[in-house]
């Protein structure tokens, strides 16, 4: 995906072609990126694991497999100048859009085995297990609200085009219209790319989230904390998750992400004020005395070596908090 990445880039370059309003070699670099993250991420995720399955492997296999086929079809769809998407013109074209389909379920269904693995399984700390469980469930979310972009619109019902084009990517106005420049997402109508994006890559955020809390542990001690950093983390989910509803809701109204109506910033003001109210919460309750629960990452920082003989612990010190 990497490789192709670069291809697809060189064809930015130097192909002129334009197809539903996008640079042609646009959706190829797009997704061979998306899934270069997609497979790097899981392959962490999967190196945890202490003794990782055949289940695991034939999923992880499975997952790799379904990629290459979808990235194929697109790759082959831009050199032949046709769109890969929702383009039923042709009994070709039909074949291929339906086979995107069956390896995007597929895929879905091999992600969905890694992650009961994974909820299974002892990640690290408690911290770095939950924001590798939830990252997972989110994706799998964003994964699916990917099909509502197969449904047949409004207007292409009316004008009888469903032979031809089944499905858009805008909501309220048609595809290829005004859009932000690099990621495409319209200006004058919803997009449901965003929750797919939102729901997708919160696979890469809430680790790379708890990895910033850790780079910060050593400035801030009291985020060396493991419950501070588990809550923080909670709150980080609870926040994408409910960013994930706001950004589906606005587009499924035919809302543009950048022209949000009162409503919609009425929703945003509302869950920036409970986000930061749940960081405050996280943060209020100070670490223990006496040192860290289990330091950074996932085990705990080795004892320092002073010579001494060691004391005998107070058993009273040993109760369960």
């Amino acid at each position: 995906m990497a490789a192709l990445a670069v291809v697809a880039a060189a064809g930015l370059l130097v192909d002129d072609q334009v197809l539903v309003g996008t640079p042609i070699w646009f959706k190829p670099f797009k997704f061979a990126v998306s899934f270069a993250a997609y497979g790097l991420t899981l392959a962490w995720m999967l190196s945890r694991l202490a003794t990782p399955s055949r289940t695991a492997r034939w999923a992880a296999h499975t997952a790799v497999v379904a990629g290459l086929i979808e990235m194929a079809i697109i790759t082959g769809q831009t050199i032949r100048g046709r769109r890969s998407h929702f383009n039923v013109e042709t009994p070709l074209d039909r074949g291929l859009f339906a086979t995107m389909g069956v390896t995007i379920a597929v895929l879905w269904v091999a992600t969905l085995v890694l992650a009961v693995l994974l909820f299974r399984a002892r990640l690290g700390d408690r911290a770095a297990t939950w924001a590798i469980r939830l990252g997972l469930l989110l994706a799998l979310v964003g994964l699916l609200l990917g099909g509502l972009m197969v449904m047949p619109t409004p207007d292409q019902e009316a004008a009888g085009t469903l032979r031809t084009v089944v499905g858009a990517h805008s909501v309220g106005v048609p595809d290829g219209g005004p859009a932000m420049p690099l990621i495409g997402w319209s200006t004058t109508g919803g997009d449901l790319r965003i929750p797919h994006f939102v729901g997708m890559h919160a696979l890469q955020a809430l680790p790379l989230f708890l990895y910033g809390i850790e780079a910060l542990a050593g400035r801030f001690p009291r985020l060396r904390d493991e419950r501070v950093r588990l809550r923080l983390v909670l709150v980080a989910a609870g926040g994408t998750t409910a960013l994930l509803a706001l950004v589906t809701w606005q587009a499924l109204r035919g809302q543009a992400l950048i022209h949000p109506d009162g409503a919609t910033l009425g929703a945003l003001a509302a869950l920036a004020a409970a986000t930061a109210a749940g960081t405050c919460a996280a943060l209020r309750r100070p670490a223990p005395e006496g040192g860290d629960r289990t330091g950074h990452g996932t085990s705990a920082p080795a004892p320092a070596t002073t010579g001494e003989t060691p004391q005998s612990p107070d058993p009273a010190q040993e109760l369960p908090a």
